[in-house]
């Protein structure tokens, strides 16, 4: 009989076995977790009795730091560590004199923000249900980007550097598969990476594509390096069409039997383009069933499209003919990638109920296919300790929120709880406290009204909101109470206007060096899934003021409700189903159903900051009337907000997501 260390050899040919991984990899133990869940994971995936599902998408963000982080008897490697940190602020002796030093694993660089992150927390969440899933991506060897502030020239990206051969828990495969282009023939190595369940029961493999072999050019083995890497088109159609193929070819190789194909967002469309076509009539109708498609945008920008000649160059004569006569826009000479997905897939899903209505409006021809399924968060990623803990103390009134977070909403019972007040806030100081040790050389104070930004920096996001009229916001700070102010997040190196904004807030930034004994701002460099979990659970108020319609979703505020972080929000995306429920201030303006979408360069911006200080004042002062010179009114509306925002996030978490995706759109 085969041990269970040959068993799993023989389903997962790991190349340099034992020269490299023999040493992680034994009888009991992979990495530091159980080789048994491996082993039944990959059964189940190669076994014709599972109706499996197949998960593609150009990003995944694991929060590997933190969460399910893989043991490695060689260490980590200092390519792969994060140890220093600096930070712009108005208080600048501080920026020119430290940094912070947070020393942890990098997360997996395979992410650039919400997008990936979301897709993270889908696999968790997968494999916390027990669902029989793969994932495929692609093992981006310079990541996104290391992010860089420079004050009078804004953001300035620098090339990222990291080591695959030397990160925990990840193994090349001597499997290589070949895709074959109009001029070129891609190699790609197959990596693996096992994505756990909270309980180490169950296990998402997610296999990676890598171009960077000795097989290809020296051009060839570039088209992995940098996700969304933007240069030229020819790069964007390769990447695109290396993870909607090579996915495809990548199942085929490691013989996993499929049942259904989702794609996460328009990047991996060439994976319906790669088992279609060669099909007409029934067949490619039948084959249009087994895909699903979620779109995760209303902003023109995230939909791709490129010229009829870009594609000819590039793809052979079935490919092309395929995407040429169902992803052709009327009149202009482009494909568009959405409008292929959205003609062949009998499944297709927004992102919130908000973002159905837009998708609607902009694609009223497929009106009728187009249905929502809400955004979510991964509970065993995002809730902080300390609120963990407190829900533990209180789990007879809540439930078994691990294994089924709708119990959340029960915390309502609790709210006329003097001692679970007290302990909630307890918790969050507790959280807070930790967020002032870090940043203490820049004087931030547990005892301080804190409100943070955190996300990409995109022009429909406004992030420069909240700075636009910085003489109220100083008087918001010397009359209702001070401010602390975090502002987080990257703007993706090709988009010019968001890198202006970065700009502009430096400059704003550095103006009130002299009031930061009242109002004291910092910009935080290089934003990632580990200051997400910092900052969404230890600040107190989270902002959110994208421009109504253009966010679709929107997962940040959904971390941070979970950990009672009370919200000052334009009405948009998630916060839309959250509407009335009382948890924080919903300010600016209002797109109702029937108006036109409008422009999103139309920012408001003068208007809406006027709200956002409103709003903002309110806020302050409520925090002040709680917590006053040490003395806490334990009493007050803001702890009934807290609470609000906790039960909110019974509904916001990504296993009711995945929940509906098994319903709806995977067993359907």
């Amino acid at each position: 009989m085969a041990s269970k260390l040959e068993e799993f050899i023989s389903l997962v040919d790991v190349h340099e076995f034992g020269e490299k991984y023999s040493k992680n990899i034994d009888n009991e133990r992979y990495f530091g977790f159980p080789l048994d869940s491996i082993i039944e994971a990959e059964r189940k995936l190669r076994s014709a009795e599972n109706k499996s599902i197949a998960y593609i998408s150009m990003e995944y963000g694991l929060a590997t730091s933190f969460y399910n982080t893989f043991k490695s008897s060689d260490g980590v490697g200092e390519k792969n560590r994060v140890i220093n940190h600096q930070i712009f602020s108005n208080m600048r002796i501080e920026d020119y004199l430290f940094d912070f030093q947070i020393d942890k694993i990098l997360d997996l660089p395979i992410y650039s923000g919400g997008l990936g992150v979301l897709a993270g927390d889908t696999l968790k969440s997968a494999a916390d249900l027990g669902i029989p899933l793969v994932a495929i991506g692609i093992l981006w060897e310079k990541g996104y980007f290391k992010q860089n502030f420079w004050f009078k020239y804004g953001q300035v990206p620098e090339e990222m550097n990291w080591d695959p051969h030397n990160y925990p828990g990840l193994i090349p495969l001597k499997n290589i598969i070949k895709i074959k282009f109009k001029k070129d023939t891609v190699h790609l190595r197959l990596w693996k990476y096992y994505v756990f369940s909270h309980d180490k029961k169950n296990v998402i493999p997610l296999i990676l594509l890598d171009s960077n072999i000795e097989e290809n050019s020296e051009e060839i083995k570039r088209l992995t390096d940098q996700l969304y890497k933007s240069s030229d088109n020819w790069t964007k159609i390769m990447q695109r069409s290396i993870l909607g193929i090579g996915a495809i070819k990548t199942l085929d190789e490691l013989g996993y039997k499929v049942d259904r194909y989702h794609l996460n967002e328009g990047h991996a469309a060439m994976a319906f383009v790669e088992k279609a076509k060669e099909l007409d009539g029934k067949q490619l109708s039948n084959l249009r069933k087994k895909f699903i498609y979620t779109c995760h945008t209303p902003v023109s920008a995230g939909h791709d499209r490129f010229t009829t000649k870009d594609f000819e160059k590039i793809l052979p004569t079935p490919e092309f003919s395929f995407l040429d006569k169902f992803g052709r826009e009327d009149g202009n000479g482009l494909i568009n990638l959405t409008l292929l997905l959205l003609s062949n897939c009998e499944k297709i899903n927004s992102v919130s109920k908000k973002h159905r209505y837009v998708t609607h409006s902009q694609f009223p021809q497929f009106k009728d296919k187009i249905t929502s399924i809400t955004n979510g968060v991964h509970i065993h990623t995002w809730l902080s300790d300390n609120i963990l803990e407190l829900f533990d103390k209180y789990n007879n009134t809540l439930g078994d929120y691990r294994k089924d977070p709708l119990v959340l909403k029960n915390i309502l019972a609790l709210k006329n709880d003097e001692k679970f007040r007290k302990d909630l806030w307890i918790a969050h100081q507790k959280n807070k406290k930790r967020l002032a040790d870090i940043f203490s050389h820049w004087h931030i104070k547990e005892n301080i009204f804190t409100v943070c930004w955190a996300k990409r920096m995109a022009q429909y996001k406004r992030p420069s909101l909240i700075l636009h009229d910085p003489q109220r916001l100083l008087s918001i700070a010397k009359n209702a109470g001070q401010l602390q102010i975090i502002i987080a997040g990257k703007a993706h190196p090709a988009d010019s206007l968001a890198g202006t904004y970065i700009d502009d807030m430096m400059n704003t930034i550095d103006e009130l060096s002299s009031e930061f004994k009242n109002l004291r701002i910092i910009m935080l460099e290089n934003y990632d899934i580990f200051f997400g979990k910092l900052l969404t659970s230890c600040v107190d108020v989270w902002l959110n003021n994208p421009l109504p319609p253009f966010e679709a979703s929107g997962t940040s505020g959904m971390k941070a409700i979970l950990n009672g972080v009370v919200q000052l929000t334009t009405l948009d995306g998630w916060v839309v189903e959250a509407n009335n429920k009382q948890m924080g201030e919903i300010f600016g303006y209002h797109h109702n159903q029937g108006d036109p979408i409008g422009s999103e360069s139309d920012l408001r911006l003068k208007e809406d900051s006027e709200k956002l200080y409103d709003s903002l004042e309110r806020l302050v002062s409520l925090y002040y009337q709680t917590y006053n010179d040490g003395n806490i009114n334990f009493n007050s509306q803001w702890i009934d907000l807290m609470i609000n925002c906790i039960a909110e996030s019974h509904y916001f978490n990504s296993h009711r997501m995945v929940k509906e995706y098994q319903e709806k759109m995977w067993q359907a």
